[in-house]
């Protein structure tokens, strides 16, 4: 379980100057802020999983780039996000994760990648938060 607090105490008692983080206060922070926000989304869409996926409509999208620029589905993920004050999060962000979580290939259409067996959305149970 999440305890900002916790982190909150570490952060004043030195994590920010502890060698093996990123030592930016603002971003330590913002991984608070963040954490509180995904388990707000937890609690209204069930899972932070459902709340993403819904973004594809629940199922990979398939679109052959030969650029790695934002989609309108990474913006739209951002804009929502940002309704839930997360912070250090951008388009790029939501498009790199969408592209490691299976949500999006968007290898280019020449890519060896493409042959290889596409990845299909893992049901998990949900658990009470």
């Amino acid at each position: 379980m999440f305890e900002g607090r916790v982190l909150r105490r570490r952060i004043s008692s030195g994590l920010v100057s502890d060698a093996r983080i990123v030592r930016n206060r603002q971003k330590i922070e913002a991984a608070v802020l963040n954490a509180r926000a995904v388990k707000i989304i937890q609690q209204e869409h069930g899972s932070f999983a459902d709340f993403v996926w819904s973004f594809v409509g629940n199922k990979p999208i398939d679109t052959p780039r030969d650029e790695h620029n934002p989609t309108p589905e990474s913006d739209a993920l951002l804009k929502a996000l940002k309704t839930y004050n997360c912070k250090f999060v951008g388009t790029t962000i939501c498009y790199a994760s969408m592209q490691a979580t299976g949500m999006v290939n968007g290898h280019a259409a020449t890519c060896s990648s493409r042959t290889k067996s596409k990845t299909k959305r893992k049901i998990v149970s949900k658990t009470t938060i």
